[in-house]
């Protein structure tokens, strides 16, 4: 896939403190409207018309963009590559990036690029607008600038942010802990099981303990390989035989992401802990993730979560559904399922709690 490219300097005459690469993938962010009132693609060449402010910012700022910028709900694993590639060639060159993409899928390509990205220590901050750039009550542009913001803040010369994170309405939320919760207000993530790692108001109030250690200076390990035949199985009142069998038996299917109840649980349907034991045996990995937006996964703790641990049922722990998934496709891309069982429960990149 070409991708376009455009240099702004917002420093000069001056010096520029930090260079920022900003990555355009497509979504509501960088809309406008044409003559004839059709929403297209604006040129980061005209930015700073729509943001002048970010003269104040005084960045070298490069901007790379999909030639044909897509909607979110077109996302798959090559735009992960694709997105992972262009930080990883561009890594040395710059202190930080913004990736600008649409909402609906942003929690699985934050969660996913921060399991490629291994060995990660530069701030690699995702934002985007429920508004379109354009539009005079767009969020788009506050969500820039603070994205900017902290995709070049440093202490004593050191990234602040080392990580992957979701920038949206004020508030700065880890990639792979992050969900979209809302489609028609401006706050629309949240990440329900663990703080902020900032909040933005008249200052950017950063949440220092709850920010991962930036890693000894090491070379950048990407991890590109997927394995995308991945299932989710969302249990509910009613689900009978024919539709968990017609999940499981799924032709290809090398691993299962179960959403069950509460804190782990499911029903003791005879046949539903058939079905799982035989795809577990057959090999297949199947983890388990709550439905709830908090809370954790607890096997054995009730006696509907029990049958499952003893079958062989992974617990997800406090994981959201976003980045088992992803973390599954990767894992079994890069090191097989056997390897990918094992490190599924571990955390490799603050996604979940021992």
């Amino acid at each position: 896939m070409n991708l376009k490219k455009v240099s702004i300097n917002t420093a000069l005459p001056g010096k520029a403190r930090a260079r920022i690469l900003i990555i355009y993938t497509g979504g509501t962010f960088g809309m406008s409207y044409d003559k004839e009132g059709t929403l297209t693609p604006f040129s980061f060449e005209y930015i700073l018309d729509q943001l002048p402010t970010l003269k104040s910012l005084a960045l070298e700022i490069t901007a790379v963009s999909f030639e044909t910028p897509i909607d979110s709900s077109n996302i798959n694993p090559e735009h992960w590559q694709l997105i992972s590639s262009v930080i990883f060639d561009q890594y040395h060159q710059h202190e930080g990036f913004v990736v600008l993409h649409g909402t609906d899928t942003m929690a699985y390509t934050a969660s996913a690029l921060s399991f490629m990205l291994d060995g990660l220590n530069k701030p690699v901050i995702f934002t985007g607008a429920q508004l379109p750039i354009s539009e005079p009550r767009s969020d788009a542009r506050e969500n820039l600038l603070t994205a900017l913001d902290i995709a070049s803040a440093t202490d004593n010369d050191a990234p602040i942010v080392p990580e992957v994170c979701i920038y949206f309405d004020y508030q700065l939320l880890r990639g792979n802990r992050s969900k979209k919760v809302e489609s028609m207000q401006f706050d629309a993530f949240d990440s329900g099981n663990y703080p902020p790692l900032a909040k933005a108001g008249v200052k950017i109030d950063y949440n220092f303990s709850a920010i991962r250690t930036s890693p000894k200076p090491t070379s950048l390990n990407l991890r590109a390989t997927f394995e995308p035949d991945v299932a989710i199985l969302k249990l509910f009142p009613g689900i009978t035989k024919n539709v968990v069998s017609a999940v499981v038996n799924a032709a290809g299917i090398k691993a299962l992401i179960l959403e069950t109840y509460g804190s782990g649980n499911a029903p003791t349907l005879p046949w539903l802990i058939e079905e799982l034991s035989n795809a577990i045996k057959k090999g297949i990995i199947v983890v388990n993730i709550s439905q709830c937006p908090g809370g954790r996964v607890v096997q054995g703790r009730y006696e509907t979560s029990k049958k499952l641990q003893q079958i062989g049922v992974i617990s997800g722990a406090d994981m959201t559904t976003e980045a088992a998934v992803t973390k599954l496709m990767i894992l079994m891309g890069e090191y097989g399922p056997s390897n990918a069982k094992t490190m599924i429960g571990l955390s490799i990149a603050g996604e979940l709690t021992a």
